[in-house]
């Protein structure tokens, strides 16, 4: 609840929609949050680029870009692909105080 204040809090002091939709995607039910493969990210993220994950990332597939991924919380065969790829995990409360406009982030849901 407190990260879902901060990104609306943020989203309304920077005019960044990005963290308005990734506090909508935060408030569902914990049943029906997103929940993302490391192939998904793999699939769709470009190398080097940011990606947001408004849920978990979970380890199946294969990793071959070095991604920065943040998301709420990582599966521990998640975060070993990722540094294994070169790319580096971070919470999504610490993305948000680093880049507080949202730019150059992709969501991937």
């Amino acid at each position: 609840r407190k990260l879902i204040r901060e990104l609306r809090k943020t989203s309304n002091a920077y005019e960044a929609r990005v963290w308005y939709r990734v506090a909508e995607l935060l408030e569902r039910p914990s049943r029906r949050r997103v929940r993302v493969n490391v192939s998904k990210i793999n699939r769709y993220a470009k190398p080097g680029e940011v990606v947001v994950v408004p849920g978990k990332v979970l380890g199946a597939g294969t990793l071959r870009k070095g991604v920065t991924v943040a998301a709420v919380s990582f599966s521990r065969v998640a975060l070993e692909k990722i540094r294994s790829a070169g790319g580096t995990a971070m919470f999504l409360g610490d993305l948000l105080k680093l880049n507080p406009e949202g730019s150059s982030v992709r969501v991937i849901v």
